[in-house]
């Protein structure tokens, strides 16, 4: 079974992994105790078991990537420090709390003319409002995040 195993290009020190896998698959089966009685086909069905684990084990092998140790890995350019990093989630989190807030017009105002950069014509024309309503909703909805985030 493990020259099956090497067949399928697993190492040789893998081999024996692989077939005790197979084995632990075969007899984990539902139809395992029907196979002591027929030699032959266990030994095919093992046969197959093993070069299909040998195959798995080869494809995960060779898409494994190789640990790198944390004091090897370099540190990106220009990354902020985990405390900025930390502090700017905080604020996005708050943000969002505070978009929740929002009445729902106010809220789509905001998405239309910050999130999605519409013009207040064009998001005027997609809320069916007109351009000045929408500039007041857009300064109000700002004036209450502004209160909400200072809270």
């Amino acid at each position: 079974m493990a020259a099956i195993a090497r067949r399928e290009g697993v190492r040789p020190a893998d081999a024996l992994d692989v077939v005790q896998d197979a084995l632990q698959t075969l007899i984990a089966r539902p139809g395992a105790a029907a196979l002591r009685g027929r030699p032959a086909e266990a030994a095919r069905t093992l046969a197959a078991i093993v070069r299909n684990a040998a195959r798995n084990h080869r494809r995960r092998h060779h898409r494994a990537r190789p640990h790198v140790d944390v004091e090897h890995e370099p540190v990106a350019a220009g990354a902020p420090p985990a405390d900025a990093a930390i502090d700017r989630a905080r604020e996005l989190a708050q943000l969002g709390g505070c978009l929740a807030e929002l009445g729902d017009v106010h809220r789509r105002v905001v998405r239309l003319r910050v999130l999605e950069e519409l013009s207040g014509d064009e998001a005027a024309r997609a809320l069916g409002l007109s351009p000045g309503y929408v500039a007041a909703l857009l300064y109000r909805a700002r004036k209450q995040l502004e209160r909400c985030m200072s809270a």
